[in-house]
């Protein structure tokens, strides 16, 4: 029955794609959506624009608290604040949830950029709540993770987290923003499949030998910070830059 339902609905939404609207309709419907997305990218701005040094971290929001992905999230978000970086997550439960817990656990700016879905998402607890921000557009929550972060670490997740992490590493490397760190937790899981993108789009040339080694891959939140620590430190900063 839940399978019939879904379909159900999907068949509306693909029907409705087809249909034919008059120019008055268009107008109408598309200017609303402009002005929702206007007033979000406002709102996150004005929100995020002094929050200081913060980090990214990437996950699935499905992650149960008795895993080990979930107890190395929280020692992420605390190795961050206790290096001086504020914690940014998609404001979800799972790994999302475990970092701000983290950051929270310090005393540390622990933000969520929360996103509007039929299911499985809504804020978790450990978010400030003058940092709370809902979105009802992917776009405009990606935008707000990668303008107001100075680095990115990426836990396992599903197709939302690769959608993040691949983003965030085309934006490096199409030089669009700066050559930020992004580390990859769980050598297990990832290490899959950055072989078949080392053993498959390098060699058929789709991707460079220097785009590799814009990702680091390590095991544990120690390194996962440690990485970050040491990029900033090539340019003698500090999280209080």
């Amino acid at each position: 029955m839940e399978n019939d339902d879904f379909y159900e609905d999907q068949k509306g939404k693909i029907i409705e794609a087809f249909k034919d609207r008059d120019w008055n309709e268009i107008k109408s419907t598309d200017s609303w959506v402009i002005f929702k997305v206007m007033a979000e990218m406002v709102e996150g701005f004005e929100k995020l624009a002094k929050i200081g040094p913060c980090v990214s971290v990437f996950g699935s929001a499905r992650t149960k608290p008795d895993h080990k992905y979930y107890h190395i999230a929280v020692e992420i978000g605390e190795e961050l604040v206790k290096h001086g970086y504020g914690v940014i997550t998609g404001g979800g439960p799972g790994i999302m949830e475990a970092a701000n817990k983290g950051a929270n656990n310090r005393n540390g700016k622990s933000v969520g950029l929360n996103i509007d879905l039929p299911f499985e998402q809504k804020n978790n607890k450990w978010i400030d709540q003058d940092k709370l921000l809902n979105f009802d557009y992917f776009f405009v929550r990606k935008v707000m993770f990668v303008r107001y972060s100075q680095g990115f670490i990426v836990l396992p997740g599903g197709f939302g987290t690769l959608d993040e992490m691949f983003e965030s590493i085309t934006l490096i490397q199409t030089l669009k923003i700066g050559k930020f760190p992004i580390v990859l937790v769980g050598k297990e899981y990832w290490s899959g499949l950055f072989d078949w993108v080392r053993n498959v789009m390098l060699k058929e040339n789709n991707i460079s030998e220097e785009d590799l080694k814009l990702v680091s891959i390590v095991d544990n939140a120690e390194d996962a910070v440690g990485v970050i620590d040491e990029f900033y430190s090539k340019f003698l900063l500090s999280p209080n830059f």
